[in-house]
């Protein structure tokens, strides 16, 4: 089914906004693993990863992480960054007939003033990633982070939203 994958550094709390919505996926079935690709954390982020069930590595290589992933699908997702409702089924749905990478959506109560997005590039996981694990596996490189992984991706757009991660690091200031 589906592998989650996230990098993080000192992103405790925003790492257990994630995981707490992911714990739906899980139940229904979608979601069979999680991943997290940790940076050196100093606060208790492998706590709340190993609370979760999900496999936390300080050192790693990115083929080797890919390969070991159980799902045929891999969503990239930042910490912090929560699907909306429906994205079990939009994400199911969308695996199930399609074998080409897509994001989620913007959530359109979650947007930046328009100020702010003037000039400003997104960072390349804002929406998130969803790609086949074949294509991830393909595109990696020794040393590569899962952000490097997007630029040349051209994906399909789903219906489902996601709140980005800025939002819960905004909440935290």
């Amino acid at each position: 089914m589906l592998t989650v994958m996230m990098e993080c550094r000192d992103q405790e709390p925003e790492l257990a906004q994630t995981l707490s919505v992911l714990v739906a996926g899980a139940v229904e079935g979608l979601v069979s693993d999680v991943v997290v690709l940790d940076h050196g954390s100093s606060d208790g982020s492998s706590r709340v990863a190993d609370a979760a069930g999900c496999r936390f590595y300080t050192r790693w290589d990115i083929r080797d992480v890919l390969g070991a992933a159980r799902g045929d699908w891999l969503l990239l997702v930042e910490p912090g960054a929560r699907p909306l409702s429906g994205w079990i089924d939009a994400i199911g749905e969308y695996v199930s007939i399609h074998t080409s990478a897509a994001r989620l959506s913007p959530s359109r109560g979650h947007r930046r003033p328009f100020l702010q997005r003037i000039g400003r590039s997104r960072p390349p996981l804002e929406d998130g990633l969803l790609l086949p694990k074949r294509q991830a596996i393909a595109l990696a490189k020794q040393g590569m982070r899962l952000d490097q992984l997007v630029p040349g991706i051209k994906p399909r757009r789903l219906s489902c939203e996601i709140v980005p991660a800025w939002v819960a690091r905004q909440g935290r200031h």
